[in-house]
Parts: C-alpha cells; sequence; structure tokens
C-alpha cells in the first residue's frame, strides 16, 4: 500500500494526510498543524495519540484516524489536562483506568526499609549481575501468569517487548530474586532522566506474600542512595491494591495521574 497517496480533507482549514502506516499529518498552507500517531503494545492493544494545537485540528485527524482502526483503541491522559480529555471525549473515549505517578525516598531512614531481609531461601541479584536465562525464564514465567489472572492490559503502560515474546530488554536494569537454580521476582530500574523509574515489580505467584518484593525494593532503593540520588518514581494501577499498599508503606508521594482512556 502506498500510503502517502492516502488522504482526506476533513474541513476547510487543513488536510489530513496518511504519511506512513502509523502516522497522519494535518497540513494547513503547507504547514504541519497536527499530527496522529498509532503504536501496538506488547499485550496487542493498539494506543493512539493525536497532537495538535486548535481543537478543530484534533477533531478533524480524530476523524480521519479512527474510522481505519480495529477496536478497542486506547490512549493515555494526564488527569490534570481538561482541555485534552475533553477532546478525547467528544471522539467517543471513556475512562478504563487510573495509574498513579509517584515520588519515593530512596533513603532506608525513610522508607523503613532499612532492616528489610529477604527470605532464608532468597537472594538478592543486584542490577547488572543477573544471568540472562534465568532472569527471562521468570520474566516468561510472571507474563504468563499474570495474563492468565488480571492480563498485561492491567501492567504499566511502559511494558516493553524483547525477543520471543518476553519484556526483557536491557537485563543490566533488573535487580533478581534468586532461589536454589532459579529466579522468582524481579524489579526493573530505569532512568531516561535524571529521576529514576521503578518500571516493574513482580514476583511469581507461588512464592508472593514471603516479603520478596519488598526485600528486592529495599534493594533497588538502597542502590539509588548510595548513587546520591535522593528519589525515584513509580506508576502504580489504582486498583492493585497489594502495589498500593506496597508504595504508600515505604512513604511514596501520589503526584500527579494518568487516565488510560478506550473507545470500544
Amino acid at each position: 500500500m502506498n500510503t502517502s497517496d492516502i488522504s482526506s480533507r476533513a474541513g476547510d482549514s487543513a488536510v489530513i494526510n496518511r504519511v506512513a502506516l502509523t502516522r497522519w499529518q494535518a497540513m494547513e498552507n503547507d504547514l504541519v498543524v497536527g499530527c496522529g500517531d498509532i503504536s501496538t503494545r506488547p499485550d496487542g492493544r493498539l494506543f493512539v495519540s493525536i497532537d495538535a494545537w486548535h481543537d478543530t485540528v484534533f477533531d478533524q485527524l480524530a476523524a480521519a484516524m479512527l474510522p481505519t482502526l480495529r477496536r478497542p483503541l486506547h490512549t493515555v491522559v494526564d488527569e490534570n489536562d481538561a482541555d485534552l480529555l475533553s477532546r478525547w471525549a467528544r471522539a467517543g473515549f471513556t475512562t478504563r483506568r487510573r495509574e498513579w505517578e509517584c515520588l519515593i525516598p530512596t533513603d532506608p531512614a525513610d522508607t523503613g526499609l532499612h532492616a528489610v531481609l529477604p527470605p532464608p531461601d532468597i537472594t538478592i541479584v543486584p542490577a547488572g549481575r543477573a544471568a540472562e536465562e534465568p532472569l527471562r525464564a521468570v520474566d516468561r514465567v510472571i507474563r504468563d501468569e499474570v495474563q492468565a489472572a488480571v492480563g498485561w492490559q492491567e501492567m504499566p503502560a511502559e511494558i516493553l517487548g524483547g525477543y520471543d515474546g518476553d519484556t526483557i530488554v536491557d537485563r543490566s536494569k533488573y535487580v533478581a530474586a534468586a532461589q536454589a537454580d532459579r529466579y522468582v521476582g524481579l524489579v526493573r530500574v530505569v532512568q531516561v532522566t535524571r529521576l529514576p523509574r521503578i518500571g516493574l515489580i513482580a514476583v511469581r505467584a507461588d512464592q508472593q506474600r514471603r516479603g520478596i518484593a519488598r526485600a528486592m525494593l529495599a534493594h533497588a532503593l538502597s542502590a539509588l542512595h548510595h548513587r546520591g540520588i535522593a528519589t525515584a518514581s513509580a506508576e502504580v494501577n489504582e486498583s492493585n491494591t497489594a502495589a498500593t499498599a506496597l508504595f504508600d508503606g515505604i512513604g511514596a508521594r501520589r503526584v500527579n495521574s494518568n487516565l488510560e482512556l478506550v473507545l470500544r
């Protein structure tokens, strides 16, 4: 398909062109006045984003894009952005879930994690030292368990995809929990800005409620503290009561919230 030939005039002010399989542009007087993009998450969900200065251009892009895309469609919006929420509501999107953005102190004296130790049969493997195959193996087990329970659609939005469908991209970012000859849990710490983010914390179903997640988190935050980093961030699904209790219990402070919207 020659996507450059796909276009539609959505109004008097702008022309909407599909310039690639995943991108649309709104042109006015030879200037780009808006764009829309789609991306497919590892769990198969289709996410859409539209960036436009004016409501009319946003609506034109939505009118051109949405009828061509499979449902359901998803997008993520800052809950405080009333204008953008209104735009998506006009396009038919409704709220599916809320995700809290939290700031977490790293100092063990502030988190209360200074005395936390893993269970006797568990060893915490520092970031960068996890063996690749056991790490990928526990990732696949946990991924299958999550999919069989609540589904990957309830996991953080930035879950990444790797080869063979796993979500391990850079194992240097992972703290792991080792038991005998296998790993039973992992924590991913990413740093795309100066503020590190706890991107994922997960434990095998048969090892939960033993304090393993708390011990891995204590190690990850302590390592950041020793590097001189005072604060980390995390996103927590409002409906995940276990994760909410874990982060609330170590002094995490909710500073913002994002809404995942859906068009069915």
